[in-house]
């Protein structure tokens, strides 16, 4: 870990940038790939799904057999926990329903909303290291709340041909419709333009690598919705004297292990703190199964030292966390000091992991700084709202002089005419 004490606020743009990498040839290759899956459709998939997945599939469709085969497969103590998790998800979502009023703007004039759920969804769920089992509850859960009719589902089959088990019981349990075997580029072009097998939905939710990051954000050009631009996983703790440092290695190790371009911030007004934390991490880290991805995480990360929490809460909010751990004596007060993060856990016994599990707030969060303008997934996420208005004559009669007057303004005579022959009337 790279330790920056008092740094300048001149040089906050370059002690905050996330790692990059260089994706001109990555995005040829995903444009090809989702080229060849517009023009031929399943077979397109299942080549790539040979190539990429190492798997030669009969079909994309995952049977009601193998979904019930899974089921056994689950450990009972494991379905407990799921249940418990899918429980608080949908407790916390449910209470994100949208509910319409009726606005009378002038007398004879009024406005209202309704919520219409989207159609048509497709959920991308990576297998690979970590099959995201939770990531199905997060995004199918809300999903069948908002009263979606189609719910698909697409994730990498192993060498086997076969779907992990707990994905495949997560996606019964949370009311996914259709499951298909296809991983990756081939994945997010199925969904988005749709195949023989695969139905074309409306809007794609999901994490996934760079190459799936970047074929969203090609098919969110022209032919789908996606839930938002996405990087790496991150975490910032703020913490200060009083903070468990054991707590605050664990938390940041939590993050480090998703991937090895993950990054994790550290920023205190504590340098004993910092100094306690480093060696937490290090004796933590050599007892992690996944010890080598999360220390290569930790070479894009950083402990950064300040001289008050006001300068912590600057950094913070300009930096805009994934995930941002508050573990100070006075974290309610810094609290409704954050402007820019996704998701926030307060005090020292709110671990980054319960929102990623089980405390029932979602965990497909915005990242690289993208939560200075986007919301995580939350329950609009899956609805639109229809705006209506109806108005009386006498309506007409108060606001069509304004309307007249604006469109002649804007020269639009047909706007204005549309008003006039009204009135006249």
């Amino acid at each position: 870990m790279k330790i920056v004490k008092y740094p300048k606020r001149a040089t906050w743009s370059e002690l905050l940038r996330r790692p990059e990498l260089d994706v001109q040839d990555l995005r040829e290759t995903v444009n090809r790939v989702l080229n060849d899956i517009k023009s031929r459709g399943n077979e397109a998939v299942l080549d790539y799904e040979e190539r990429f997945d190492h798997v030669r599939l009969s079909g994309l469709t995952v049977s009601a057999e193998e979904v019930a085969e899974a089921e056994s497969m689950v450990p009972e103590e494991l379905k407990k926990a799921i249940s418990l998790a899918a429980e608080n998800i949908r407790t916390f979502h449910e209470s994100e329903r949208f509910v319409s009023t009726k606005v009378e703007t002038k007398s004879g004039v009024t406005c209202w909303q309704k919520a219409v759920p989207i159609e048509k969804v497709g959920l991308y769920i990576p297998g690979g290291t970590a099959p995201l089992f939770s990531t199905v509850l997060m995004l199918a859960i809300p999903a069948q709340i908002a009263g979606c009719r189609e719910i698909v589902l697409c994730t990498p089959p192993d060498r086997q041909g076969k779907i992990n088990p707990v994905i495949l019981y997560a996606a019964k349990m949370a009311g996914v419709n259709r499951i298909f075997k296809a991983g990756g580029v081939q994945a997010i072009g199925a969904m988005a333009y749709g195949t023989e097998s695969v139905p074309k939905v409306y809007k794609i939710f999901g994490p996934g690598n760079q190459y799936v990051q970047a074929a969203k954000q090609q098919v969110s050009l022209y032919d789908v919705a996606i839930d938002m631009p996405a990087g790496p996983s991150e975490v910032e703790v703020l913490a200060d004297e009083t903070s468990n440092a054991a707590f605050v290695a664990a938390d940041l190790l939590s993050q480090a292990e998703h991937g090895i371009d993950s990054q994790v911030l550290l920023v205190s007004t504590s340098d004993e703190l910092l100094q306690k934390v480093e060696k937490e991490v290090e004796r933590q880290l050599n007892e992690l199964p996944r010890k080598e991805i999360a220390a290569k995480a930790l070479e894009n990360s950083r402990f950064v030292l300040v001289h008050s929490m006001e300068e912590a809460m600057e950094l913070t909010n300009e930096y805009a966390p994934e995930h941002l751990i508050i573990e100070t004596k006075d974290y309610a007060t810094l609290a409704e000091q954050v402007r820019n993060a996704g998701s926030v856990f307060l005090g020292s016994f709110s671990p980054e992991s319960a929102g990623d599990y089980a405390s029932g707030t979602n965990h497909t969060l915005p990242t690289k700084g993208y939560a200075k303008a986007y919301s995580g997934v939350n329950l609009d996420a899956f609805i639109r709202k229809i705006t209506f208005q109806e108005i009386t004559k006498e309506g007409l009669q108060t606001i069509g002089p304004a309307i007249e007057t604006m469109a002649t303004h804007e020269g639009l005579d047909a706007h204005r005419n549309a008003v006039t022959v009204r009135l006249k009337k």
